[in-house]
């Protein structure tokens, strides 16, 4: 008897209280001897910090780790995607490119704190292509010209690009066990 894989729903956005719970669900199965996972992503991004994270610690554990769309996966969340050592997606998806942003609120900033944050932004977007590119057929320059471009592939055009290997609907097997995985912004009361 095979055992199927666990199957991770992640129905969020990627910060840190999302990829702690998605790293702690990992942790407690491979420590019961699981090593098979799907995760099932539809996330509009979010930090970049904790995408590639998240996308190192999955890439670097005793697992098979098989990612599917399941919606839209989009900026950091591409690379999330990538941790699949195959990536599948449904029919009526899509996933988003994009460059890299910084906030600023109210400071007030020297020339080498500008000069610093532009630094931190370069090299997030050379880490975020490097990383689509080490999954894909498209070299690092190409995946920089598409974030630039705000590029937005449907399935079809994810398989050419060999980030999808397979599009498909049927995302688990009957009868397995399902964790959950999602984030709900609290209401404010008025």
């Amino acid at each position: 008897m095979s055992i199927k894989p666990v199957v991770i729903k992640f129905f969020a956005p990627i910060i840190d209280t999302t990829i702690n719970a998605l790293m702690d669900a990992v942790d407690q199965k491979l420590r019961r001897g699981i090593s098979n996972f799907i995760i099932l992503i539809s996330s509009p991004g979010g930090s970049v910090f904790h995408g590639l994270s998240a996308y190192n610690y999955l890439k670097g554990i005793p697992a098979k780790i098989i990612t599917h769309n399941f919606g839209s996966v989009d900026s950091i969340g591409v690379v999330l995607f990538c941790a699949g050592l195959k990536r599948l997606s449904v029919p009526q998806a899509r996933f988003l490119l994009h460059g890299v942003r910084t906030s600023f609120r109210n400071e007030s900033l020297e020339e080498k704190q500008l000069e610093e944050r532009l630094k931190g932004l370069r090299i997030d977007i050379e880490n975020i292509a490097k990383v689509i590119s080490e999954n894909t057929n498209k070299n690092i320059e190409e995946v920089i010209a598409a974030m630039s471009e705000r590029t937005t592939l449907n399935p079809e055009e994810a398989k050419a690009w060999g980030l999808v290997h397979e599009i498909k609907s049927n995302l688990f097997e009957a009868g397995s066990e399902v964790i959950s995985i999602q984030f709900q912004q609290s209401k404010s009361l008025s």
